[in-house]
Order: C-alpha cells, then structure tokens, then sequence
C-alpha cells in the first residue's frame, strides 16, 4: 500500500523532571503539563523568544509518590488561567490551580493507584487499581462503583458523554453513568491505554503489543501490530494520524492502520500525545519530553540533531552484548598488539558498534580477522551464564534432604528427556527422578504440549521409563524454583524495651502534670505509679508469661492514660502497651477492650496520626500494631481494619527517621503474610501498593527497603496479585533492587525478577 506521508524530525527536548516521565497533557494552546515518578507535575509554557521550545514555568509538589494521569481543566470562573487534575501511585488525585501553582483540592477516596482521570463537564472521574471509578464533584465523592473485576488501567471520556474504562481483566467498558452498556472483548492482555476517535470510536493500547479502533457497538474497526513490547499509550490527531508509545523504545505512527514511521528512544516511551498542530509529544524513561514535528522550519538544528543520534546510540552501546558480553566491556583494537598465547586464542575486540573476533595465528605472529560477532534476536542480554556457556535458563533445584541447591541449565531447542539425563548423570543422582526434573522443565518454560517421540528408548533400561499423561511413580524430590528470601513465613515483632527508661519518663511526665494546676487532675497517684511499677516487673520476667497475669485494672489504667493524657506524653504508655500486647494474658485482655463499641486501639491510631503527628508517638503505636500479628487471636481485627490502618500511617516511610521508617515497613510485611493466608485479594493489592511505593523510594533505609522487596515477592509468589504488580512495572523494581551494593537487596530482586519471568 503507497502512503503519501512526511516523516517527523525532532523539534526540541524538554529537560527537568529527574525521573521517568509517566504522562502528557495538551492544555488547549496554553501549554503542556507532565507528570513523573519524580513525584513532580511540570507546566511548560511556549518560549516567546522561540516557538519551537517550551520553558518549565511552574513546578507542582504535592504527591508522595510517582504522578500519572493528568488531564486539563480549561479556564472558567473557578481556575481564571486554567487547572490541572493528576492522580498518583499515593492513591490521590490533586486539583491545582495553575495561576498560583497551588493545590486547591485533595480527593481521597481509592484504596490504591490512581490510574486515569478525566473531565466529565464539571465533575472529574478517576479510575483505579482498585477497580473502581469515582465521581467527584466540587471536591465531595458522589459515585463510587466497582467497574471492572481487575485492575483499572484508564478511562477517558467520549465527545458524546460516555465515559470507557480498560482494565487488566482485558476488557473496555463503555458508561452511561453507572450502567455499562457495552463491553468490549478481544484484546488478549491488560487494556493500558485509551483515545477517544471522534465519530469513529474509541482507541485501545494493550499489553498485547496491539492497537485496536473500536466502533461504539464492539466492533473491532482495526487492529495495529508492530510494536514488539507492552504499548502504554495511544492518541488521535485529527489529519487522521494515530500515535503510540511502547516499552519497545518506539513511538510509532500509525495512517489507515498501516505504521508509517518509527521514532526510537533512549528508553521506555511511557505516553505519546499530539499538539493540535500535528506535532508529536513522548514521555521517556529518560527523564526527557521530546516534541517530533513534521514542519521544517521547527526542526531542531544539525547540532541538536547529532547530539541526539549520538545519545541514541550511547544508549544502545550501553545494552548491546556480543559473545554474551557488552559492547561497552570490550577492548579497543590496541588489545590486538598483544601476542596470544597460543594458536588459535579467539579474542573479541570493539570496532565502532561491533565487536569482531581475532584469532591468533602462531605460524606468523598476527591476528586474523575472524569476522562480526552478533548475538541471537535478543541481543543475549538476559540469558544466564552457567560455567561459562550460556543458556537459556538456568534453574535452582532443590533436592531436599540437606542436600546443596543445584544448578539445572537447559536450552529451549534441547530435548527435555536428554536434559534430564545428562544432568542426573552429572550430578550423581539416581535416574527415578528423571519424571519429576523432565515435569519441572516442561513446566517452567512453558512446553506442556512437548511431544515424546515414540521411538524413543531410555538408553538405561532399554524402555520408555517415562511416558506423559501417566501417573507419577516416584516423589522422592521436589523439583522447584527456589528463592532466597521468598515467600516470608511467620510474623516479625518488636520485643526489646528499656523498662527502666520508659517508667523514668512516665515518672517525668506525671511530675510536670502535678506541677501544673490546670493539668494536676490528670496526674497518676502513688498506688496508680505502683502498680504500674508491678505491670512492668511481669513484663521483664518473659520466663513465666505462660504463668503470669494481669488484673484487668492494669489494662483500664493504661488506656485511660492514653485518653486523659496530653499528646506529647502518651509515647512511654504505648510503649508499655506495645509489650502487653506480647504477654498472653496482657493480650487477652486488651482484646475485650478492643472488641466493644470504644475500639480502644483504632482511637489511638486515629489520635496519634492526627497533624502535626509526633515521630514518637508514631513510631510506639506502629510497633505495637505490628506486635498484634503475633497472636491470632488478634487477626479478624487487623483484617479489618486494614485499610483504616494503613491510611493512617501511609507517611511513615517518608519520614527521616530510620526506625519509623522500619517499622512501617514490618507493619507492611506482616500484612502480606496475614493476608495471604486469609487470601483477601483487595488487602494484598493495598499492600503491595504501599510496598510498591516504598520501592520506589530511593532515600528509604536498607533494611526498609529489604522488607519491602520481600513483601512484594511473597504476594507475588503466594498471593493473588502477581498480574497486578507486573502491570506496574515491578520488573523495572527488581531490576534496580538486583543492581544493589547491599547483597540482600540484590539477592532479592533477583527473587522478584525470576517470578516476572515465570509470569
């Protein structure tokens, strides 16, 4: 097919967002708004000294965590130069005021990521991976409903008042308000991204790797293939050209369904939009808004345009491998004045962007030029390394037994019978667990339809040893995956306490009550200071907890304490609860405190986080949240109050102080193992939510980090939100976690990167 089109050029680049750039919004021919996981919004206005550029004009901070969906409130009475609505990784959605750069609205309502938002007339819907939409007006929650039975991806509104959804569940739905009048079937993987085409229908991007153009009734009108990666982004211009971003590094455009040009990235193209003129906008991984224009006089200068080819092909440099090795590692041409050391020695030099083999002729005491060396359709750059070959995977299978974890390579295009085979022969293990090891294999690379060949013969018995379909004769050894801090087993609790200190500040405290007259009244009196002298004797004495008890006087006194007292001095009482909570008996009868009408520990929570929180108080009650999980009794509780609780110390991990931040995340973690085993999935995706965040966080302390990563790995492994955090870019995680100077860390992401590759 013959398409009349015009290539687009760079035109200029947008530099100031210190992360990856998430998403684009057109404001009119105001200017353009981005978002990144820098936590940031920018305003870019047009340079009146040249209209090819844009300049930062204001810079909007208000989220905790990366920003991504945007949309544009034009000028009206309210916002006179314009407003700007974005959602974030924080479960917010922020309405700012574009002529004074401020946030003038807090919308909170989702349990997890705001994924979309947009305008409806005067009301902002939002989406969300908690799957639902919301209807927000004049900064009041009106709708909520439960849109989609998967993640939430996006949602747009059409120019005739329907609202559409994509989801993880693959599917759109269009909205007549609350009620879906038709749902979209036939993209095979998550709907990420989605354009209105007006007077045609609706456009689709997908984790697919496709496009799709939609009619309003369900029709599939086109289908675009081309990109080889997730496509997070679509848009529509009105000269008909359709524009896409992709985890490919490509933004590719598309005319009559067909791709006619394809812009390469240094990265990750996150969103892809078009200025009314026609000109192109691109999110990139590398922190840069790059403008594409099709009008010559706006392209940007030779200078601009080689620095940019040179940027490109550093990038590439930087991943391509040859021999399994990067480009970038490889020695120059002055390694070849080097004599080998015997003939034939094979060395790999770099000669510009390739890297070309030598061998070294002893005869006559040169190099011959072999020829390029070049790596399979992956570039190799993820295949794993086993005694120096390479392979397609290389599994860590533990025999059990105490015995060491052994390494199994194995290649696709190998016959999984002779795999089996020669590694048992390798490893000294008896031939019965051939079934299981050829079942492991077949399993974990995806090759349950391999098909024995009948003729063959087990070379050892002189049979067929192992036939598929019949039932299993040995179950000896469990062949799996193993990890290295995955899945976490078992609550973690804070149970070292400094009695002595925390009785002195009580003591101080009630000193400074009794010589104040207006606070005297709340002062502790000589029998209430013994017993709470007696509380603490039985809390040191851990060998009789089985025997010990309390007087239920002894838990009324504490938690009146905790309402009388002021603010500033309640932290040693909680610290004092914190180890109650560890005693059998303590914990019994804080539970009858806890289980009426005055919810005694959800008052404190809601107390001590109320602005301006106070680090100590925050840092006790979070700990002994966390010592609740210890005991059983106490779970129907905190899987109640979960969201609740959560919410509530959401701001913990980024505090400067490296002990709340921990404690926080021993709170996060001790939810993921509580709610995978009650297998409550909307619990599991809040916490890998909050995990997710803190993840992301690059000032957060090692140890916080460590947790979690394992927090994320073991709802990954055994919860039921796997799909849900590959949708958000937990690879992109790993890969950072693995890249890691803490061993721990590394060791981690490794753990998480082989579960998205099982995926």
């Amino acid at each position: 097919m013959d398409i009349d089109f015009k290539e687009y050029q760079l035109s200029c680049e947008l530099r100031g967002h210190e992360d990856d750039v998430r998403g684009i919004c057109v404001c009119d021919n105001v200017g353009i708004v981005t978002s990144s996981r820098d936590k940031s919004v920018r305003f870019w206005s047009l340079d009146p000294s040249d209209r090819r550029k844009y300049l930062s004009s204001k810079i909007l901070f208000g989220h905790t965590s990366f920003v991504g969906p945007l949309t544009w409130i034009s000028p009206n009475e309210e916002f006179p130069e314009g407003g700007i609505v974005s959602g974030g990784m924080d479960t917010m959605v922020l309405v700012w005021d574009l002529r004074t750069g401020e946030k003038v609205r807090t919308l909170k309502g989702h349990q997890l990521q705001v994924t979309g938002v947009a305008l409806d007339n005067e009301d902002i819907v939002s989406s969300s991976v908690d799957c639902t939409l919301r209807r927000w007006k004049n900064g009041q929650q009106v709708e909520s409903w439960e849109a989609h039975n998967a993640p939430i991806q996006a949602v747009t509104r059409l120019p005739s008042g329907e609202l559409v959804s994509g989801s993880s569940d693959t599917t759109l739905k269009l909205w007549r308000g609350k009620t879906c009048a038709h749902t979209f079937v036939g993209h095979t993987d998550t709907v990420r991204g989605l354009a209105a085409m007006p007077g045609v229908g609706i456009l689709s991007a997908s984790h697919d790797c496709t496009i799709r153009l939609w009619a309003l009734t369900g029709q599939v009108l086109m289908e675009m293939v081309g990109h080889t990666a997730i496509v997070y982004s679509v848009d529509y211009h009105a000269s008909g050209l359709i524009v896409s971003g992709s985890e490919d590094r490509f933004a590719k455009i598309w005319k009559d369904g067909v791709c006619v040009q394809s812009i390469e990235h240094p990265g990750c193209v996150w969103d892809a939009k078009f200025l009314e003129s026609g000109d192109i906008l691109t999110a990139c991984s590398d922190g840069v808004i790059r403008i594409w224009t099709l009008e010559p006089d706006k392209v940007a200068d030779p200078l601009e345009l080689d620095a940019y080819a040179s940027e490109l092909s550093s990038y590439k440099n930087s991943r391509k491998r040859v021999g399994g090795l990067k480009l970038e590692d490889l020695p120059g041409l002055e390694a070849l004045q080097i004599p080998g050391s015997n003939d034939g020695q094979t060395k790999i030099v770099r000669e510009g962007d390739n890297g070309v083999a030598y061998s070294w002729n002893m005869k006559e005491q040169k190099w011959d030029k072999i020829g390029e060396v070049v790596d399979g359709p992956d570039d190799g750059m993820n295949r794993p390394v086993l005694d120096g070959s390479q392979y397609d995977y290389v599994f860590d299978v533990d025999i059990g037994d105490g015995e060491p974890i052994r390494k199994l390579p194995y290649n696709r295009s190998d016959n999984p019978y002779d795999a089996a085979d020669k590694w048992l022969l390798k490893e000294n293990l008896p031939l019965s667990y051939r079934q299981q090891i050829v079942e492991f294999i077949l399993q974990n690379t995806g090759q349950r339809d391999f098909n024995l060949n009948p003729s063959f013969r087990d070379p050892y018995t002189g049979s067929s040893a192992y036939v598929p379909g019949e039932p299993s004769r040995t179950s000896a050894m469990s062949a799996k995956p193993t990890f290295k801090h995955i899945p976490k087993k078992g609550m973690l609790v804070f149970d070292a306490a400094q009695f002595d200190g925390i009785l002195k500040k009580i003591t101080e405290f009630n000193n400074a009550l009794l010589s104040d007259s207006e606070k005297k009244n709340l002062s502790l009196t000589e029998l209430e200071i013994s017993r709470l002298a007696a509380v603490v004797k039985i809390l040191k004495d851990t060998s009789h907890y089985h025997s010990s008890s309390f007087a239920d006087v002894d838990i009324s006194l504490l938690l009146k304490l905790l309402k009388t007292w002021p603010l500033a001095m309640i932290f040693p009482v909680i610290d004092v609860l914190r180890m109650i909570i560890l005693h059998p008996d303590g914990a019994r009868l804080l539970l009858k405190h806890v289980e009426n009408e005055n919810d005694v520990l959800m008052e404190m929570i809601k107390k001590v986080t109320t602005n301006p929180a106070i680090p100590a108080n925050l840092l006790t009650s979070i700990r002994a949240v966390s010592n609740l999980f210890k005991n059983s009794n106490n779970h129907n509780w905190l899987q109640k109050n979960r969201s609740e609780i959560l919410d509530a110390f959401s701001s913990c991990y980024s505090s400067p102080n490296k002990n709340l931040q921990l404690s926080y995340t021993t709170l996060i973690l001790n939810y993921a193992v509580l709610l995978i085993e009650k297998k409550d999935e909307e619990g599991q995706s809040q916490v890998l939510s909050a995990a997710l965040e803190i993840a992301e966080e690059e000032k957060i302390e090692a140890d916080s980090k460590f947790r979690a990563l394992v927090s994320i790995g073991s709802l990954m492994l055994e919860g039921l939100v796997k799909r849900i955090a590959i949708d958000f870019d937990v690879g992109n995680i790993a890969k950072i976690a693995k890249a890691s100077k803490e061993m721990k860390i590394s060791e981690v992401g490794a753990d998480i990167e082989l579960l998205t590759k099982q995926s």
